[in-house]
């Protein structure tokens, strides 16, 4: 199952996050977050992490153009839109950066339409990010099959394995349900997080290494 660690903010949390097993991690650049930081620091956070884990940056509602300038920038390997980005906008930014991660609520009528927008992933999140709260997770049968579903949303280490179990997510994303303060890890918590979504990984996951939406050969 793969796994993403949101909102980190310093060097221990994301080296804490991939010694934990985390496939990705996030950098928030949305100025009103509690965690967000300066694509600087970002980057010399990423330059610390190995060649094999996503990062990630998390914008909302910005210029497509600086999402593009702000990700190479960081020397960051995906973008993360989350806000009310257009499908040709969502185009646009793919087309310069290696990965996009579009962003939809449960529920939103848009989710229909998601494979017109392009991204490699599509995230499921509350209407609220970074909230903490569940949304429904009935409302994530609006969403077309073949996509790399990510499940966010007030998932915590108690919930992920029946989140996994009902949505059959490709993979699950998380901030506010391992830390301590905002922006703040909790070591235990990481940890737990991680082993249950691995441990309700299904039988038939299709997650695996072959499929993953990254290959870091590319890079040579």
């Amino acid at each position: 199952m793969f796994v993403k660690i949101c909102g980190i903010t310093t060097e221990e949390d994301a080296l804490l996050a991939v010694a934990m097993g985390a496939d990705a991690v996030g950098f928030n650049f949305v100025p009103s977050s509690p965690r967000s930081l300066a694509p600087s620091r970002a980057a010399d956070i990423a330059n610390r992490l190995p060649p094999e884990i996503l990062t990630v940056g998390i914008f909302r509602d910005d210029a497509p153009a600086r999402v593009v300038e702000l990700t190479n920038q960081a020397g960051l390997r995906a973008a993360q839109l989350h806000g009310h980005e257009r499908a040709e906008d969502t185009q646009w930014v793919r087309e310069r950066v290696p990965i996009v991660i579009k962003v939809f609520p449960g529920g939103d009528p848009e989710l229909a339409k998601a494979t017109s927008y392009g991204a490699d992933i599509v995230m499921l999140d509350s209407a609220s990010p970074g909230s903490g709260q569940v949304f429904d997770w009935s409302l994530a049968e609006g969403a077309p099959s073949g996509l790399r579903i990510l499940l966010a949303g007030g998932l915590t280490p108690a919930n992920v394995g029946e989140a996994i179990e009902r949505v059959r997510p490709w993979g699950v994303d998380v901030a506010t349900g391992v830390e301590t303060a905002p922006g703040i890890k909790d070591a235990t918590l990481v940890r737990q997080f991680i082993r249950a979504a691995r441990d309700a990984e299904p039988d038939d996951y299709h997650g695996n290494e072959d499929t993953k939406p990254f290959d870091w050969q590319l890079d040579d």
